[in-house]
């Protein structure tokens, strides 16, 4: 089971396979490793324990970040994760990033944003679309209304850190200075990824 890995100069935290998205370009059923990184699909999830371990097993000076992700959805262990980086950074000054969908709100039913505080110094939310039908169509979420939530997500959690909203290079530039604006609009920064193939 592969709790951390390395990806360039991040060491990534991989700590859920569910997920409340079925997005048409996911890569978990069609590509076992992630830059030949094996055995990512979870049999069972790690206790908050086996996480902390695994990571301060590492030489954390030699990354320039911890990334929690998953191969799934994060937020499905939101208390867990911001438990975790406070103990991390009781030893470690290594800035912690957040890779999510924004659904965590929706997941607990309830506002999970003022746990981010102190823990996490950038939550990273992807925002895929620059509406709700187009991110309906791409990334087929279990939740009604899960866009306009990621938004609201975002706007909740720029109170206590630095949220950026990512899209990738394919869309369209119409299209990404729109996401542009509706980054801006709930205090966040917008960040044009590669399409990795």
């Amino acid at each position: 089971m592969t709790i951390t890995y390395e990806l360039g100069k991040s060491l990534y935290v991989n700590i859920t396979n569910r997920c409340s998205n079925a997005c048409t370009f996911c890569i978990r059923k069609a590509e076992p490793t992630i830059n030949g990184v094996d055995d990512l699909w979870l049999e069972k999830e790690p206790t908050q324990e086996e996480i902390l371990e695994d990571i301060l097993k590492r030489d954390l000076d030699q990354y320039d970040e911890l990334v929690f992700c998953g191969y799934g959805e994060p937020t499905y262990r939101l208390d867990e994760i911001c438990a975790i980086a406070k103990e991390v950074k009781k030893v470690h000054a290594i800035p912690i990033r957040i890779n999510t969908n924004g659904h965590g709100n929706l997941i607990f039913k309830r506002d999970m944003t003022p746990l981010l505080k102190d823990a996490i110094d950038v939550v990273s939310i992807s925002l895929n679309a620059k509406n709700e039908k187009e991110y309906n169509e791409l990334c087929r979420p279990v939740f009604k209304d899960a866009y306009k939530e990621l938004l609201e997500f975002a706007r909740l959690a720029a109170r206590y850190t630095k949220v950026v909203l990512t899209i990738v290079d394919i869309l369209p530039l119409e299209d990404q200075e729109t996401c542009r604006r509706i980054s801006e609009s709930v205090g966040a920064e917008l960040r044009i990824r590669s399409l990795i193939e």
